[in-house]
């Protein structure tokens, strides 16, 4: 096949180290190999051009995310009016390819006229304004918790725009039924998220830590790692490890008072795989959800029994079995967390975890966002 498609990225997609910018690099891999020629959009604000990305994509625009004071001074979302871009909309409109949008914040262009007549797709990664207050409520900075509540409220409203979207492709169902439900006239559709796995790579045998692992810079993220400290970690014998980028001082300061438990400080993606791999039990949990959280697919992939709240999975499709256990009460997730340490991952569970995951191949997936692209 021959198709082109654009991709209007929120962020540099490379390095793939973190939730939003993995399903979007993982896309634009089997997207390649599946022939579809690629032009990718994508706002800097940090990142450097990627030489993987030009291997990938037909070409590769960058333009320049405009933050600062002034762009909060907008009836826009700050993360949608910082990401407008004149040369963005001359770029899309020099070809009549579809143009997939990156989640909400790269959306502007849906209700402009002069792209009326194109298929315009909107990729889905959280019910934004949800995500946003309940960061709002975890945020210690008064200053950051002002901004969060406010970007929600601005979110909330701006959200209406999707009316113009030809097709949705949320990451997991239920958020597929809300969009459904809010804009009955725009097909919307359940495409899980792309990720680094191609199969399940879980070791057999057994580990001698508990893992809890994500970006620790954002307050989801520090938050439930310290609930878990409090609430679990504290009250197991076994070690435990906490792992992730960025990490705020006040979580390192309370994990060197739980007995057992060390932090390790941004590791790269090779230690990060390691960590997984090695573990004996994978614990995750959030307030939130809405979204599918990457790193759950990670774990499901490359690691071994997985312990988590019923938040983490909504959505999904999974449900417990003997290699992943559910449970919301702290006394729940305390004695799941001991039943698993103690028992080897065995033959027999790979298969019960590669039954379970068949639904998150990438293969499968890029084929399904091909034909209703195309």
């Amino acid at each position: 096949m021959s198709e082109s498609l654009n991709i209007v990225s929120f962020d540099v997609p490379f390095p793939a180290n973190y939730g939003g910018v993995i399903d979007v690099f993982y896309k634009l891999y089997w997207l390649k190999q599946s022939g579809v020629k690629i032009h990718l959009h994508c706002f800097t604000y940090g990142r450097q051009p990627s030489e993987e990305l030009e291997q990938l994509c037909e070409r590769v625009y960058y333009y320049e995310r405009k933050t600062g004071l002034l762009k909060n001074i907008s009836f826009d979302p700050y993360t949608v009016s910082s990401r407008k871009s004149v040369e963005l909309e001359k770029n899309l409109l020099s070809n009549d390819y579809p143009i997939l949008f990156e989640v909400l914040h790269t959306c502007y262009l849906l209700d402009d006229p002069r792209f009326k007549n194109r298929k315009k797709i909107y990729r889905h990664s959280n019910i934004e304004h949800e995500y946003y207050l309940e960061l709002s409520r975890s945020e210690k900075n008064f200053v950051k918790r002002l901004y969060l509540k406010i970007e929600a409220f601005k979110l909330k409203g701006f959200e209406k725009i999707l009316k113009h979207a030809n097709l949705i492709l949320a990451v997991n169902a239920r958020d597929t039924e809300y969009f459904r439900r809010k804009f009955p006239k725009v097909k919307s559709v359940y495409l899980p998220s792309f990720h680094p796995n191609i199969s399940v790579s879980v070791k057999e045998g057994r580990g001698d830590y508990i893992l809890f692992h994500g970006n620790l810079g954002i307050s989801e993220n520090y938050e439930a790692a310290v609930w878990l400290l409090d609430k679990v970690l504290s009250k197991i014998s076994y070690p435990s490890v906490i792992a992730g980028l960025n990490p705020p001082a006040f979580l390192e300061d309370k994990v060197s008072k739980v007995k057992g438990a060390k932090l390790r400080k941004s590791p790269n993606e090779e230690e990060m795989t390691q960590l997984i791999r090695n573990a004996q039990v994978h614990v995750l949990y959030t307030a939130q959800p809405t979204g599918l959280k990457l790193k759950l697919l990670n774990v499901l992939f490359k690691g071994r029994y997985v312990v988590c709240n019923a938040n983490m999975v909504s959505g999904t499709g999974l449900s417990s079995n003997n290699t992943l256990l559910i449970k919301d009460h702290e006394d729940q997730l305390i004695q799941a967390i001991k039943d698993c340490f103690v028992k080897d991952f065995s033959a027999s569970s790979v298969k019960e975890r590669e039954d379970s995951v068949a639904h998150f191949k990438n293969q499968l997936n890029a084929q399904k966002l091909i034909s209703e692209i195309f």
